[in-house]
């Protein structure tokens, strides 16, 4: 995935069939490139968009009037964090440091939104970010850094969603090594 631009939009839209729909249109309102446009599990949609800031927010308009009340959430990212860009690239930081925290939330939307601002705010790396696909729709991503880095970043990442959206948010310190080894990137 090459993002081409500096911003992003992702709207989750409960019929696959409107979905869609919904990218067909954001494609013809603004000069936006899909990033992500596939049917997801339990039988949702997940559209990613990037393009200029304008552009994407021009486009996300129209995806959102059009999704209606199949829309169940979204999210308008201009400027996303570099750790998240490499993310959606399919490029993580692969070394373990000295702490993890593993953010879960309810939607592929609230797991962007609270992975950049845990990125944003905090001196820690990305180890894993999974929207939707195979987790029931859900988003979870995983970083690493120092143990006060850690605690800073589930702070910014916890306060970014509504709380509704936020499954958990927990921190290990020191991973045993059995651990470290058994999940890899």
């Amino acid at each position: 995935m090459e993002l081409r631009g500096p911003a992003l939009a992702l709207l989750e839209i409960e019929s696959i069939a409107r979905g869609m729909v919904v990218a067909d249109a954001v494609l013809k309102r603004a000069q936006v490139e899909i990033e992500i446009s596939e049917p997801t599990t339990p039988g949702k949609y997940l559209l990613l968009f990037s393009g200029g800031i304008a552009e994407v927010e021009e486009s996300m308009k129209a995806g959102v009037e059009l999704a209606g009340s199949t829309l169940l959430d979204k999210l308008f990212l201009p400027q996303p964090a570099p750790g998240l860009v490499r993310a959606l690239r399919g490029q993580f930081f692969e070394d373990w440091q000295e702490s993890i925290g593993i953010v879960e939330t309810q939607s592929a939307a609230s797991a962007l939104c609270s992975s950049d601002s845990a990125l944003k705010r905090a001196e820690v790396q990305l180890r894993q970010l999974r929207l939707a696909r195979g987790i029931g729709g859900k988003g979870y991503f995983v970083i690493t850094g120092a143990l006060h880095m850690i605690e800073t970043a589930l702070e910014a990442a916890a306060a970014a969603i509504d709380p509704q959206y936020l499954i958990a948010a927990e921190r290990i310190q020191q991973p045993a090594p059995a651990f470290r080894r058994s999940h890899p990137i």
